[in-house]
Parts: structure tokens; sequence; C-alpha cells
């Protein structure tokens, strides 16, 4: 295959966004470190491309490619921000974006060793390829609630939550990501991070097995830790458990025990001591609230199965996007021509 140098090279970004995507499947975190070195690339990629337009031969080439560039940065950066500021994309979803925006911001173009070839096979009138690699991620993510609700309806699963999560025993939540789809009062889009239940878990030194157990007392202000713990990030390595293990006090250091804890401040309108966990870490579990963690830990000594949504980890449907994009090309406007529209 043959290609531009800067072309060639933006092939690296394959690989590292294949590996990101294997991250958010398996732990939901991406480390900052990852795009570091690519963020680098892809500067340097930018200004010689730009340098290369800026020295041919013809002024409509100059416009196009910065008009192209003009929108790559000055929309999708924005967008992918934009998206991370209201909950809808993660960090790195977000991330993985604006990279893409300065990567790719006109089509590249790579020859292959059949005459008249080259790839990829579809572009855009418009010519700006991080938008081709946004519209191909977003088709790629709509395939995941289809698969998820055919896969319900295959195993007789009916509810009101088939089509967005799938049934797990609410004994092992702690071992899944996603949300719970399930409040007391019912089907719930907005109930607990699972997360944040793994913060809370940490934080209070014990497991959500030690809490099915015994919820009438972990309900009480009182049982709370005297002296809790880093509550962590919530991920599956910080899943609970008991973090001091063997001294009897609930990760304390002053030898109390759990009951004889009693806070003024601390009443019994703070069932489970959502409140003072809350107001006690030092930065947000997720947005969660003192209400969604109550409801959610109700559900969850109170029923054998709940529903979660697993959530997409949207690396995956950007990485099947950036392969399409690379190989066959924009599958939007290949649609929109197909019905006349583009």
């Amino acid at each position: 295959m043959l290609g531009s140098i800067p072309d060639l090279l933006r092939l690296v970004a394959v690989p590292v966004f294949g590996w990101a995507a294997y991250r958010d499947v398996k732990t939901r975190r991406v480390p900052n470190r990852t795009w570091t070195p690519l963020a680098a690339l892809a500067v340097v990629l930018l200004l010689w491309d730009a340098y290369s337009v800026w020295t041919g031969p013809t002024a409509v080439g100059q416009r196009l490619f910065l008009i192209r560039v003009a929108i790559s940065l000055g929309f999708v950066i924005p967008l992918s921000y934009g998206f991370w500021l209201i909950g809808g994309f993660g960090g790195a979803d977000a991330k993985a974006f604006m990279l893409a925006a300065v990567l790719f911001p006109v089509y590249p173009v790579y020859y292959l060793p059949i005459p008249s070839v080259a790839l990829p096979l579809q572009q855009t009138a418009i010519g700006v390829f991080s938008l081709t690699v946004l519209s191909n991620t977003v088709l790629a993510g709509v395939v995941y609630p289809m698969a998820v609700a055919a896969g319900n309806l295959a195993r007789g699963r009916f509810s009101l939550a088939m089509f967005i999560g799938r049934p797990v025993a609410a004994a092992s939540v702690t071992e899944e990501y996603g949300r719970l789809l399930e409040s007391p009062d019912g089907f719930d889009r907005g109930g607990l991070d699972l997360d944040a239940l793994r913060m809370y878990l940490q934080w209070r030194g014990c497991s959500l097995a030690d809490i099915r157990v015994d919820p009438e007392q972990h309900r009480r202000p009182t049982s709370l830790p005297a002296v809790p713990n880093d509550p962590g990030d919530g991920s599956l390595a910080t899943d609970g458990g008991d973090p001091v293990a063997g001294d009897g006090t609930n990760g304390r250091d002053d030898g109390t025990t759990a009951e004889a804890v009693t806070d003024a401040t601390d009443q019994i309108d703070d069932p489970w001591g959502a409140e003072r966990f809350l107001a006690d870490i030092d930065h947000s579990a997720y947005g969660t609230s003192p209400e969604q963690l109550r409801d959610g830990l109700d559900v969850l000594v109170e029923q054998d199965e709940v529903w979660i949504s697993p959530g997409i980890p949207f690396l995956v449907p950007m990485f099947a996007g950036l392969v399409v994009s690379l190989t066959y090309g924009d599958v939007l406007f290949s649609l929109l021509q197909a019905v006349g529209l583009a």
C-alpha cells in the first residue's frame, strides 16, 4: 500500500485506538498517557500537511485545506467537549474524538496494488475525514441496542429495559460496569451508577454481600466508620471488600466498633449514610445523588435479580468507525446517495 508519509504515519492510530477500545471494554478506564504521543504526532503531521499545501501550486487547494481543517478543529473538537460536559461522552471518548479531529482533518489516501483503486473508497463532498469517523461511529453505536434487544428477546426476557440492559444477579453487580435500571418504584433509566456503588462500599469498608446479609444494620448511620477509607475511582479493582482485613474496625484506626460511633449531625434521616458519604469524598461520585444511592441500595438488598445498563464502551464503536472510515469511507454519505439526498 502506498501513500504520503504523513498519511502512512497516521495509521499508527489504528492499533492505539484498538488497544484503547480493549481497555474500555475490560476496565472502562484509558490512561491519559495513551493519547499524549499520538497527540504530538497529530500536531506534527498537521503542520507537515499545512506546509506541503501552502507551498503547493494552487490557491484552490490551499483554501480547501484550510476550510476543512477549520471545520475539523472548529466543529468536532467543541462538539466532543460539549458532549463531555453534558455527560454524553466519557473523558477518554472526548479525548479520542478531539485527537481524531487533529489527526484526520482531511481525507488520507492509500493506493492499493490494484489499478485505479485507492482507500477510502467512498469520500464525501465536504472532505472532512473526522466527520466521517464521527458519523461511522454513531452508526456503529446504533447496532448495540439492537443487538441487546435481540439477545433479550431470544432469551425470553421482556421488560421496559430490554432495549438498553440485561438482567444480572443482584449479588454480583459489583463485578459489572454500568448503571442500575431499577428503583423501588420500578424501571428507572437514572438508576445508581455501579462505579459509585463500588466507591461507597470501598469508603465504608464492607462488601455488598455484607449489606445484603444485614441491611437494617447497615442502613443505620451509626454503622458508618469513624475514619472511612479512600473511595477510589469505582473501578473493579476497588469493589468494596475489606481493605483492612482482620482488624474488626471496618476501616477505622481507633479500635471502636461501628455500632459505637455516633455523630450528632448524622440522624436517621440519612439512611445508608448516603449524604455523609457524598459530603465526605473530595470529588463527585459520577453525579450520584443521595436519593439515587439509597434507592439503589434498597433495590439491591430486596431483589435477587436486577436489570442493569452496561452502557456502550464508546471507544469500541469509534474504533470500528475508524477502521471502516479508512477502508470503505463514509457509510452515511453512501446511504444518503442511495436515497437521492446527497
